[in-house]
């Protein structure tokens, strides 16, 4: 059909788009991005929602599969519609 444009044709000018406003590959498709600093403190941006919260583990579903966090004394400092703050003895983080 002459006016059927594919699915793969409007990624690909999608990438394209992108690409020519140097906005970065993460933020353009709203993926979850982790930042941690040293073993006491993790920032979430862009997650769906908190599946678990307990002292020793955060369990949290993100834009593309889930996160488990591992430690002691854990706390969800902060949290909104688009970033999360955790804090406490990180002991082990996971991906699923």
């Amino acid at each position: 059909m002459p006016g059927d444009v594919s699915l793969k044709k409007i990624r690909s000018l999608q990438k394209r788009f992108l690409d020519s406003l140097q906005i970065p590959v993460d933020l353009s498709c709203q993926d979850s991005l982790v930042t941690c600093s040293g073993c006491s403190e993790i920032v979430v941006e862009n997650y769906r929602k908190i599946l678990e919260y307990q002292n020793s583990c955060v369990h949290i579903l993100l834009k593309r599969g889930k996160m488990r966090i591992e430690g002691e004394h854990l706390m969800i400092v902060y949290y909104s519609r688009d970033e999360m703050k955790v804090t406490g003895q990180i002991q082990a983080v996971f991906f699923e």
